[in-house]
């Protein structure tokens, strides 16, 4: 199997198609129809093990899915989500983003470009295999590895989603450099169209994660009227007496 994927949906009709397609195209999949749950299906200790991608609904009883996200990122802060959402409703898609999603999918969708997504995210997400050794990427107090997928600010790990990662990835990558969120959006999420928000809800709660105060970015700083750079010079900021508020509201153990 091509990894386990949990499908989040009460609608019966729509779970069994995602979850046929998802079957043909090679995954082992389970089916939740409400919020509790899905988080009861997501707990490593689960018989059949930990899944390796969850996609979301957003409207479902017992808790809806931007709570299940919530949720789900304080326990399993690396499992990719993505949340589908109907169409039209971007305070939904924008709520998502900020608990954690990776990518979202709005209704009606075509479960060939669900897999599609599926396979996308699963691909960032799983560690760069051995046999193509990566050097890590370092600027001032952050360093990423991109072989292992593990982000580090004074050498304590960072707890990022999929898409939080590479961003950080891309931008460390090109120090100095400023990114319109056009162009985020097609060299991180490969995406030649969608909504430009997601970008700059992702730079918020990496912001949220890698500065010492947020709202006076050091790091991930805003270039007027083209987009985001990382700024390497102001990289330097002090260690903290306690290590553990290195990560602010994002600290590991709180995606």
């Amino acid at each position: 199997m091509r990894g386990r994927v949990l499908v989040v949906d009460d609608d019966e009709t729509v779970a069994g198609v995602v979850v046929d397609y998802l079957r043909r195209a090679g995954f082992d999949t389970v089916h939740a129809g409400d919020g509790p749950s899905a988080l009861a299906a997501a707990t490593p200790s689960t018989p059949g093990g930990a899944v390796d991608l969850v996609i979301l609904d957003v409207m479902l009883p017992g808790l809806d899915g931007i709570e299940v996200c919530r949720r789900l990122r304080a326990v399993e802060p690396a499992c990719p989500v993505i949340m589908l959402t109907a169409l039209g409703e971007e305070e939904d898609r924008v709520l998502g983003l900020e608990v954690g999603a990776d990518d979202y999918v709005t209704k009606p969708f075509s479960p060939r470009e669900l897999v599609l997504r599926v396979e996308s995210v699963l691909r960032r997400a799983r560690p760069v295999p051995a046999q193509h050794p990566v050097g890590p990427l370092a600027g001032g107090p952050v360093e990423v590895d991109l072989q292992s997928r593990q982000a580090f600010r004074h050498g304590v790990e960072l707890a990022l989603t999929v898409r939080e990662f590479d961003l950080l990835a891309h931008l460390l990558a090109h120090p100095d450099r400023a990114f319109s969120r056009e162009e985020l959006l097609a060299q991180v999420w490969g995406w030649t169209f969608g909504d430009q928000s997601t970008v700059t809800v992702h730079i918020r709660r990496l912001r949220e994660k890698v500065e010492v105060d947020p709202s006076r970015p050091a790091l991930i700083q805003t270039v007027w009227g083209v987009g985001y750079r990382w700024h390497a010079s102001g990289a330097a900021d002090p260690v903290p007496s306690d290590p553990v508020e290195l990560a602010g509201p994002g600290q590991l153990a709180q995606a």
